[in-house]
């Protein structure tokens, strides 16, 4: 399907999608669940300041805003239900965002105690590396024929 025949079917945003190529739109949906991670995050610690495990829950929200838009906007289908792409998904996602976490908690514990964001950011772009072949090589990974 082209992109003038996406966009008149009213859904501008699968067009730019379906335009630009697949690692761009990766980005764009991890500076998505990035912002989500980060905003979440910063929300939690004022109510309590305890960063290792405010961080899991900004994860985990995070987790699932990029898991419904790589399935809309990054990757074509698999052949798949839902349930197995989402446990394909969640593997991928255990070994990208446990990478990400512990580098960011050998950063929050150390050089940037004072600035927890920044060791979001940076475990989030070395966790990226992990993630965006994981899910391209077997989360959403076409389903090979028997």
């Amino acid at each position: 399907m082209s992109v003038e025949e996406l966009q008149m079917r009213g859904d501008p945003l699968r067009a730019l999608a379906e335009y630009l190529p697949r690692p761009v739109r990766f980005l764009g949906v991890g500076a998505v669940g990035l912002a989500t991670d980060i905003c979440l995050f910063t929300i939690l610690m004022g109510f309590a300041p305890r960063p290792l495990v405010m961080r899991l829950f900004s994860l985990a929200a995070a987790t699932l805003v990029t898991w419904r838009l790589n399935r809309a906007l990054t990757f074509d289908q698999s052949g798949r239900t839902q349930g197995e792409e989402a446990l394909r998904y969640a593997a991928v996602t255990a070994a990208s965002q446990g990478t990400s976490y512990a580098v960011f908690a050998a950063l929050v514990l150390t050089v940037f105690a004072w600035l927890p964001q920044a060791a979001i950011i940076i475990g989030a772009a070395i966790g990226a590396f992990v993630a965006y072949n994981g899910h391209k090589l077997f989360a959403f990974a076409p389903r090979v024929p028997r």
